[in-house]
């Protein structure tokens, strides 16, 4: 078997993208903190200006659409090693576009945060 018929260089490439999709799940869950810390940090103040937009509130959004895009960027890289790759470096059975699926779900659902936080403090 010869280094391009190898299916560890598959293997290698998905574990690349799934660590890019914890990545992007981190990303996602600290702007989330991030968001609702500041939230209620503007609750525990005596005056409470209800348009305010604060630091908090942007950057939270910021980490979250962040996090998105690295789940999108990381499914497109992996598409292209995956066109790349020939039969033999895919076992038999085996489906490599499941974990650009997780991403890309990742990514729809970071969009969605990302809206629905900024409906609800508008």
């Amino acid at each position: 078997m010869g280094y391009l018929q190898d299916p560890r260089v598959l293997f290698a490439a998905e574990r690349t993208l799934l660590a890019w999709n914890r990545t992007s799940l981190g990303l996602i869950a600290f702007g989330f903190i991030l968001e609702r810390a500041g939230l209620l940090v503007r609750l525990l103040q005596d005056e409470v200006d209800e348009s305010l937009v604060t630091p908090a509130f942007i950057l939270g959004m910021a980490f979250i659409v962040f996090g998105g895009m690295c789940a999108l960027v990381s499914s497109y890289q992996f598409a292209q090693v995956l066109k790349t790759l020939n039969e033999d470096e895919i076992p038999p059975g085996y489906k490599p576009r499941w974990g650009m699926a997780v991403n890309i779900v990742l990514a729809l659902l970071s969009a969605a945060l990302t809206v629905l936080l900024f409906y609800l403090h508008v």
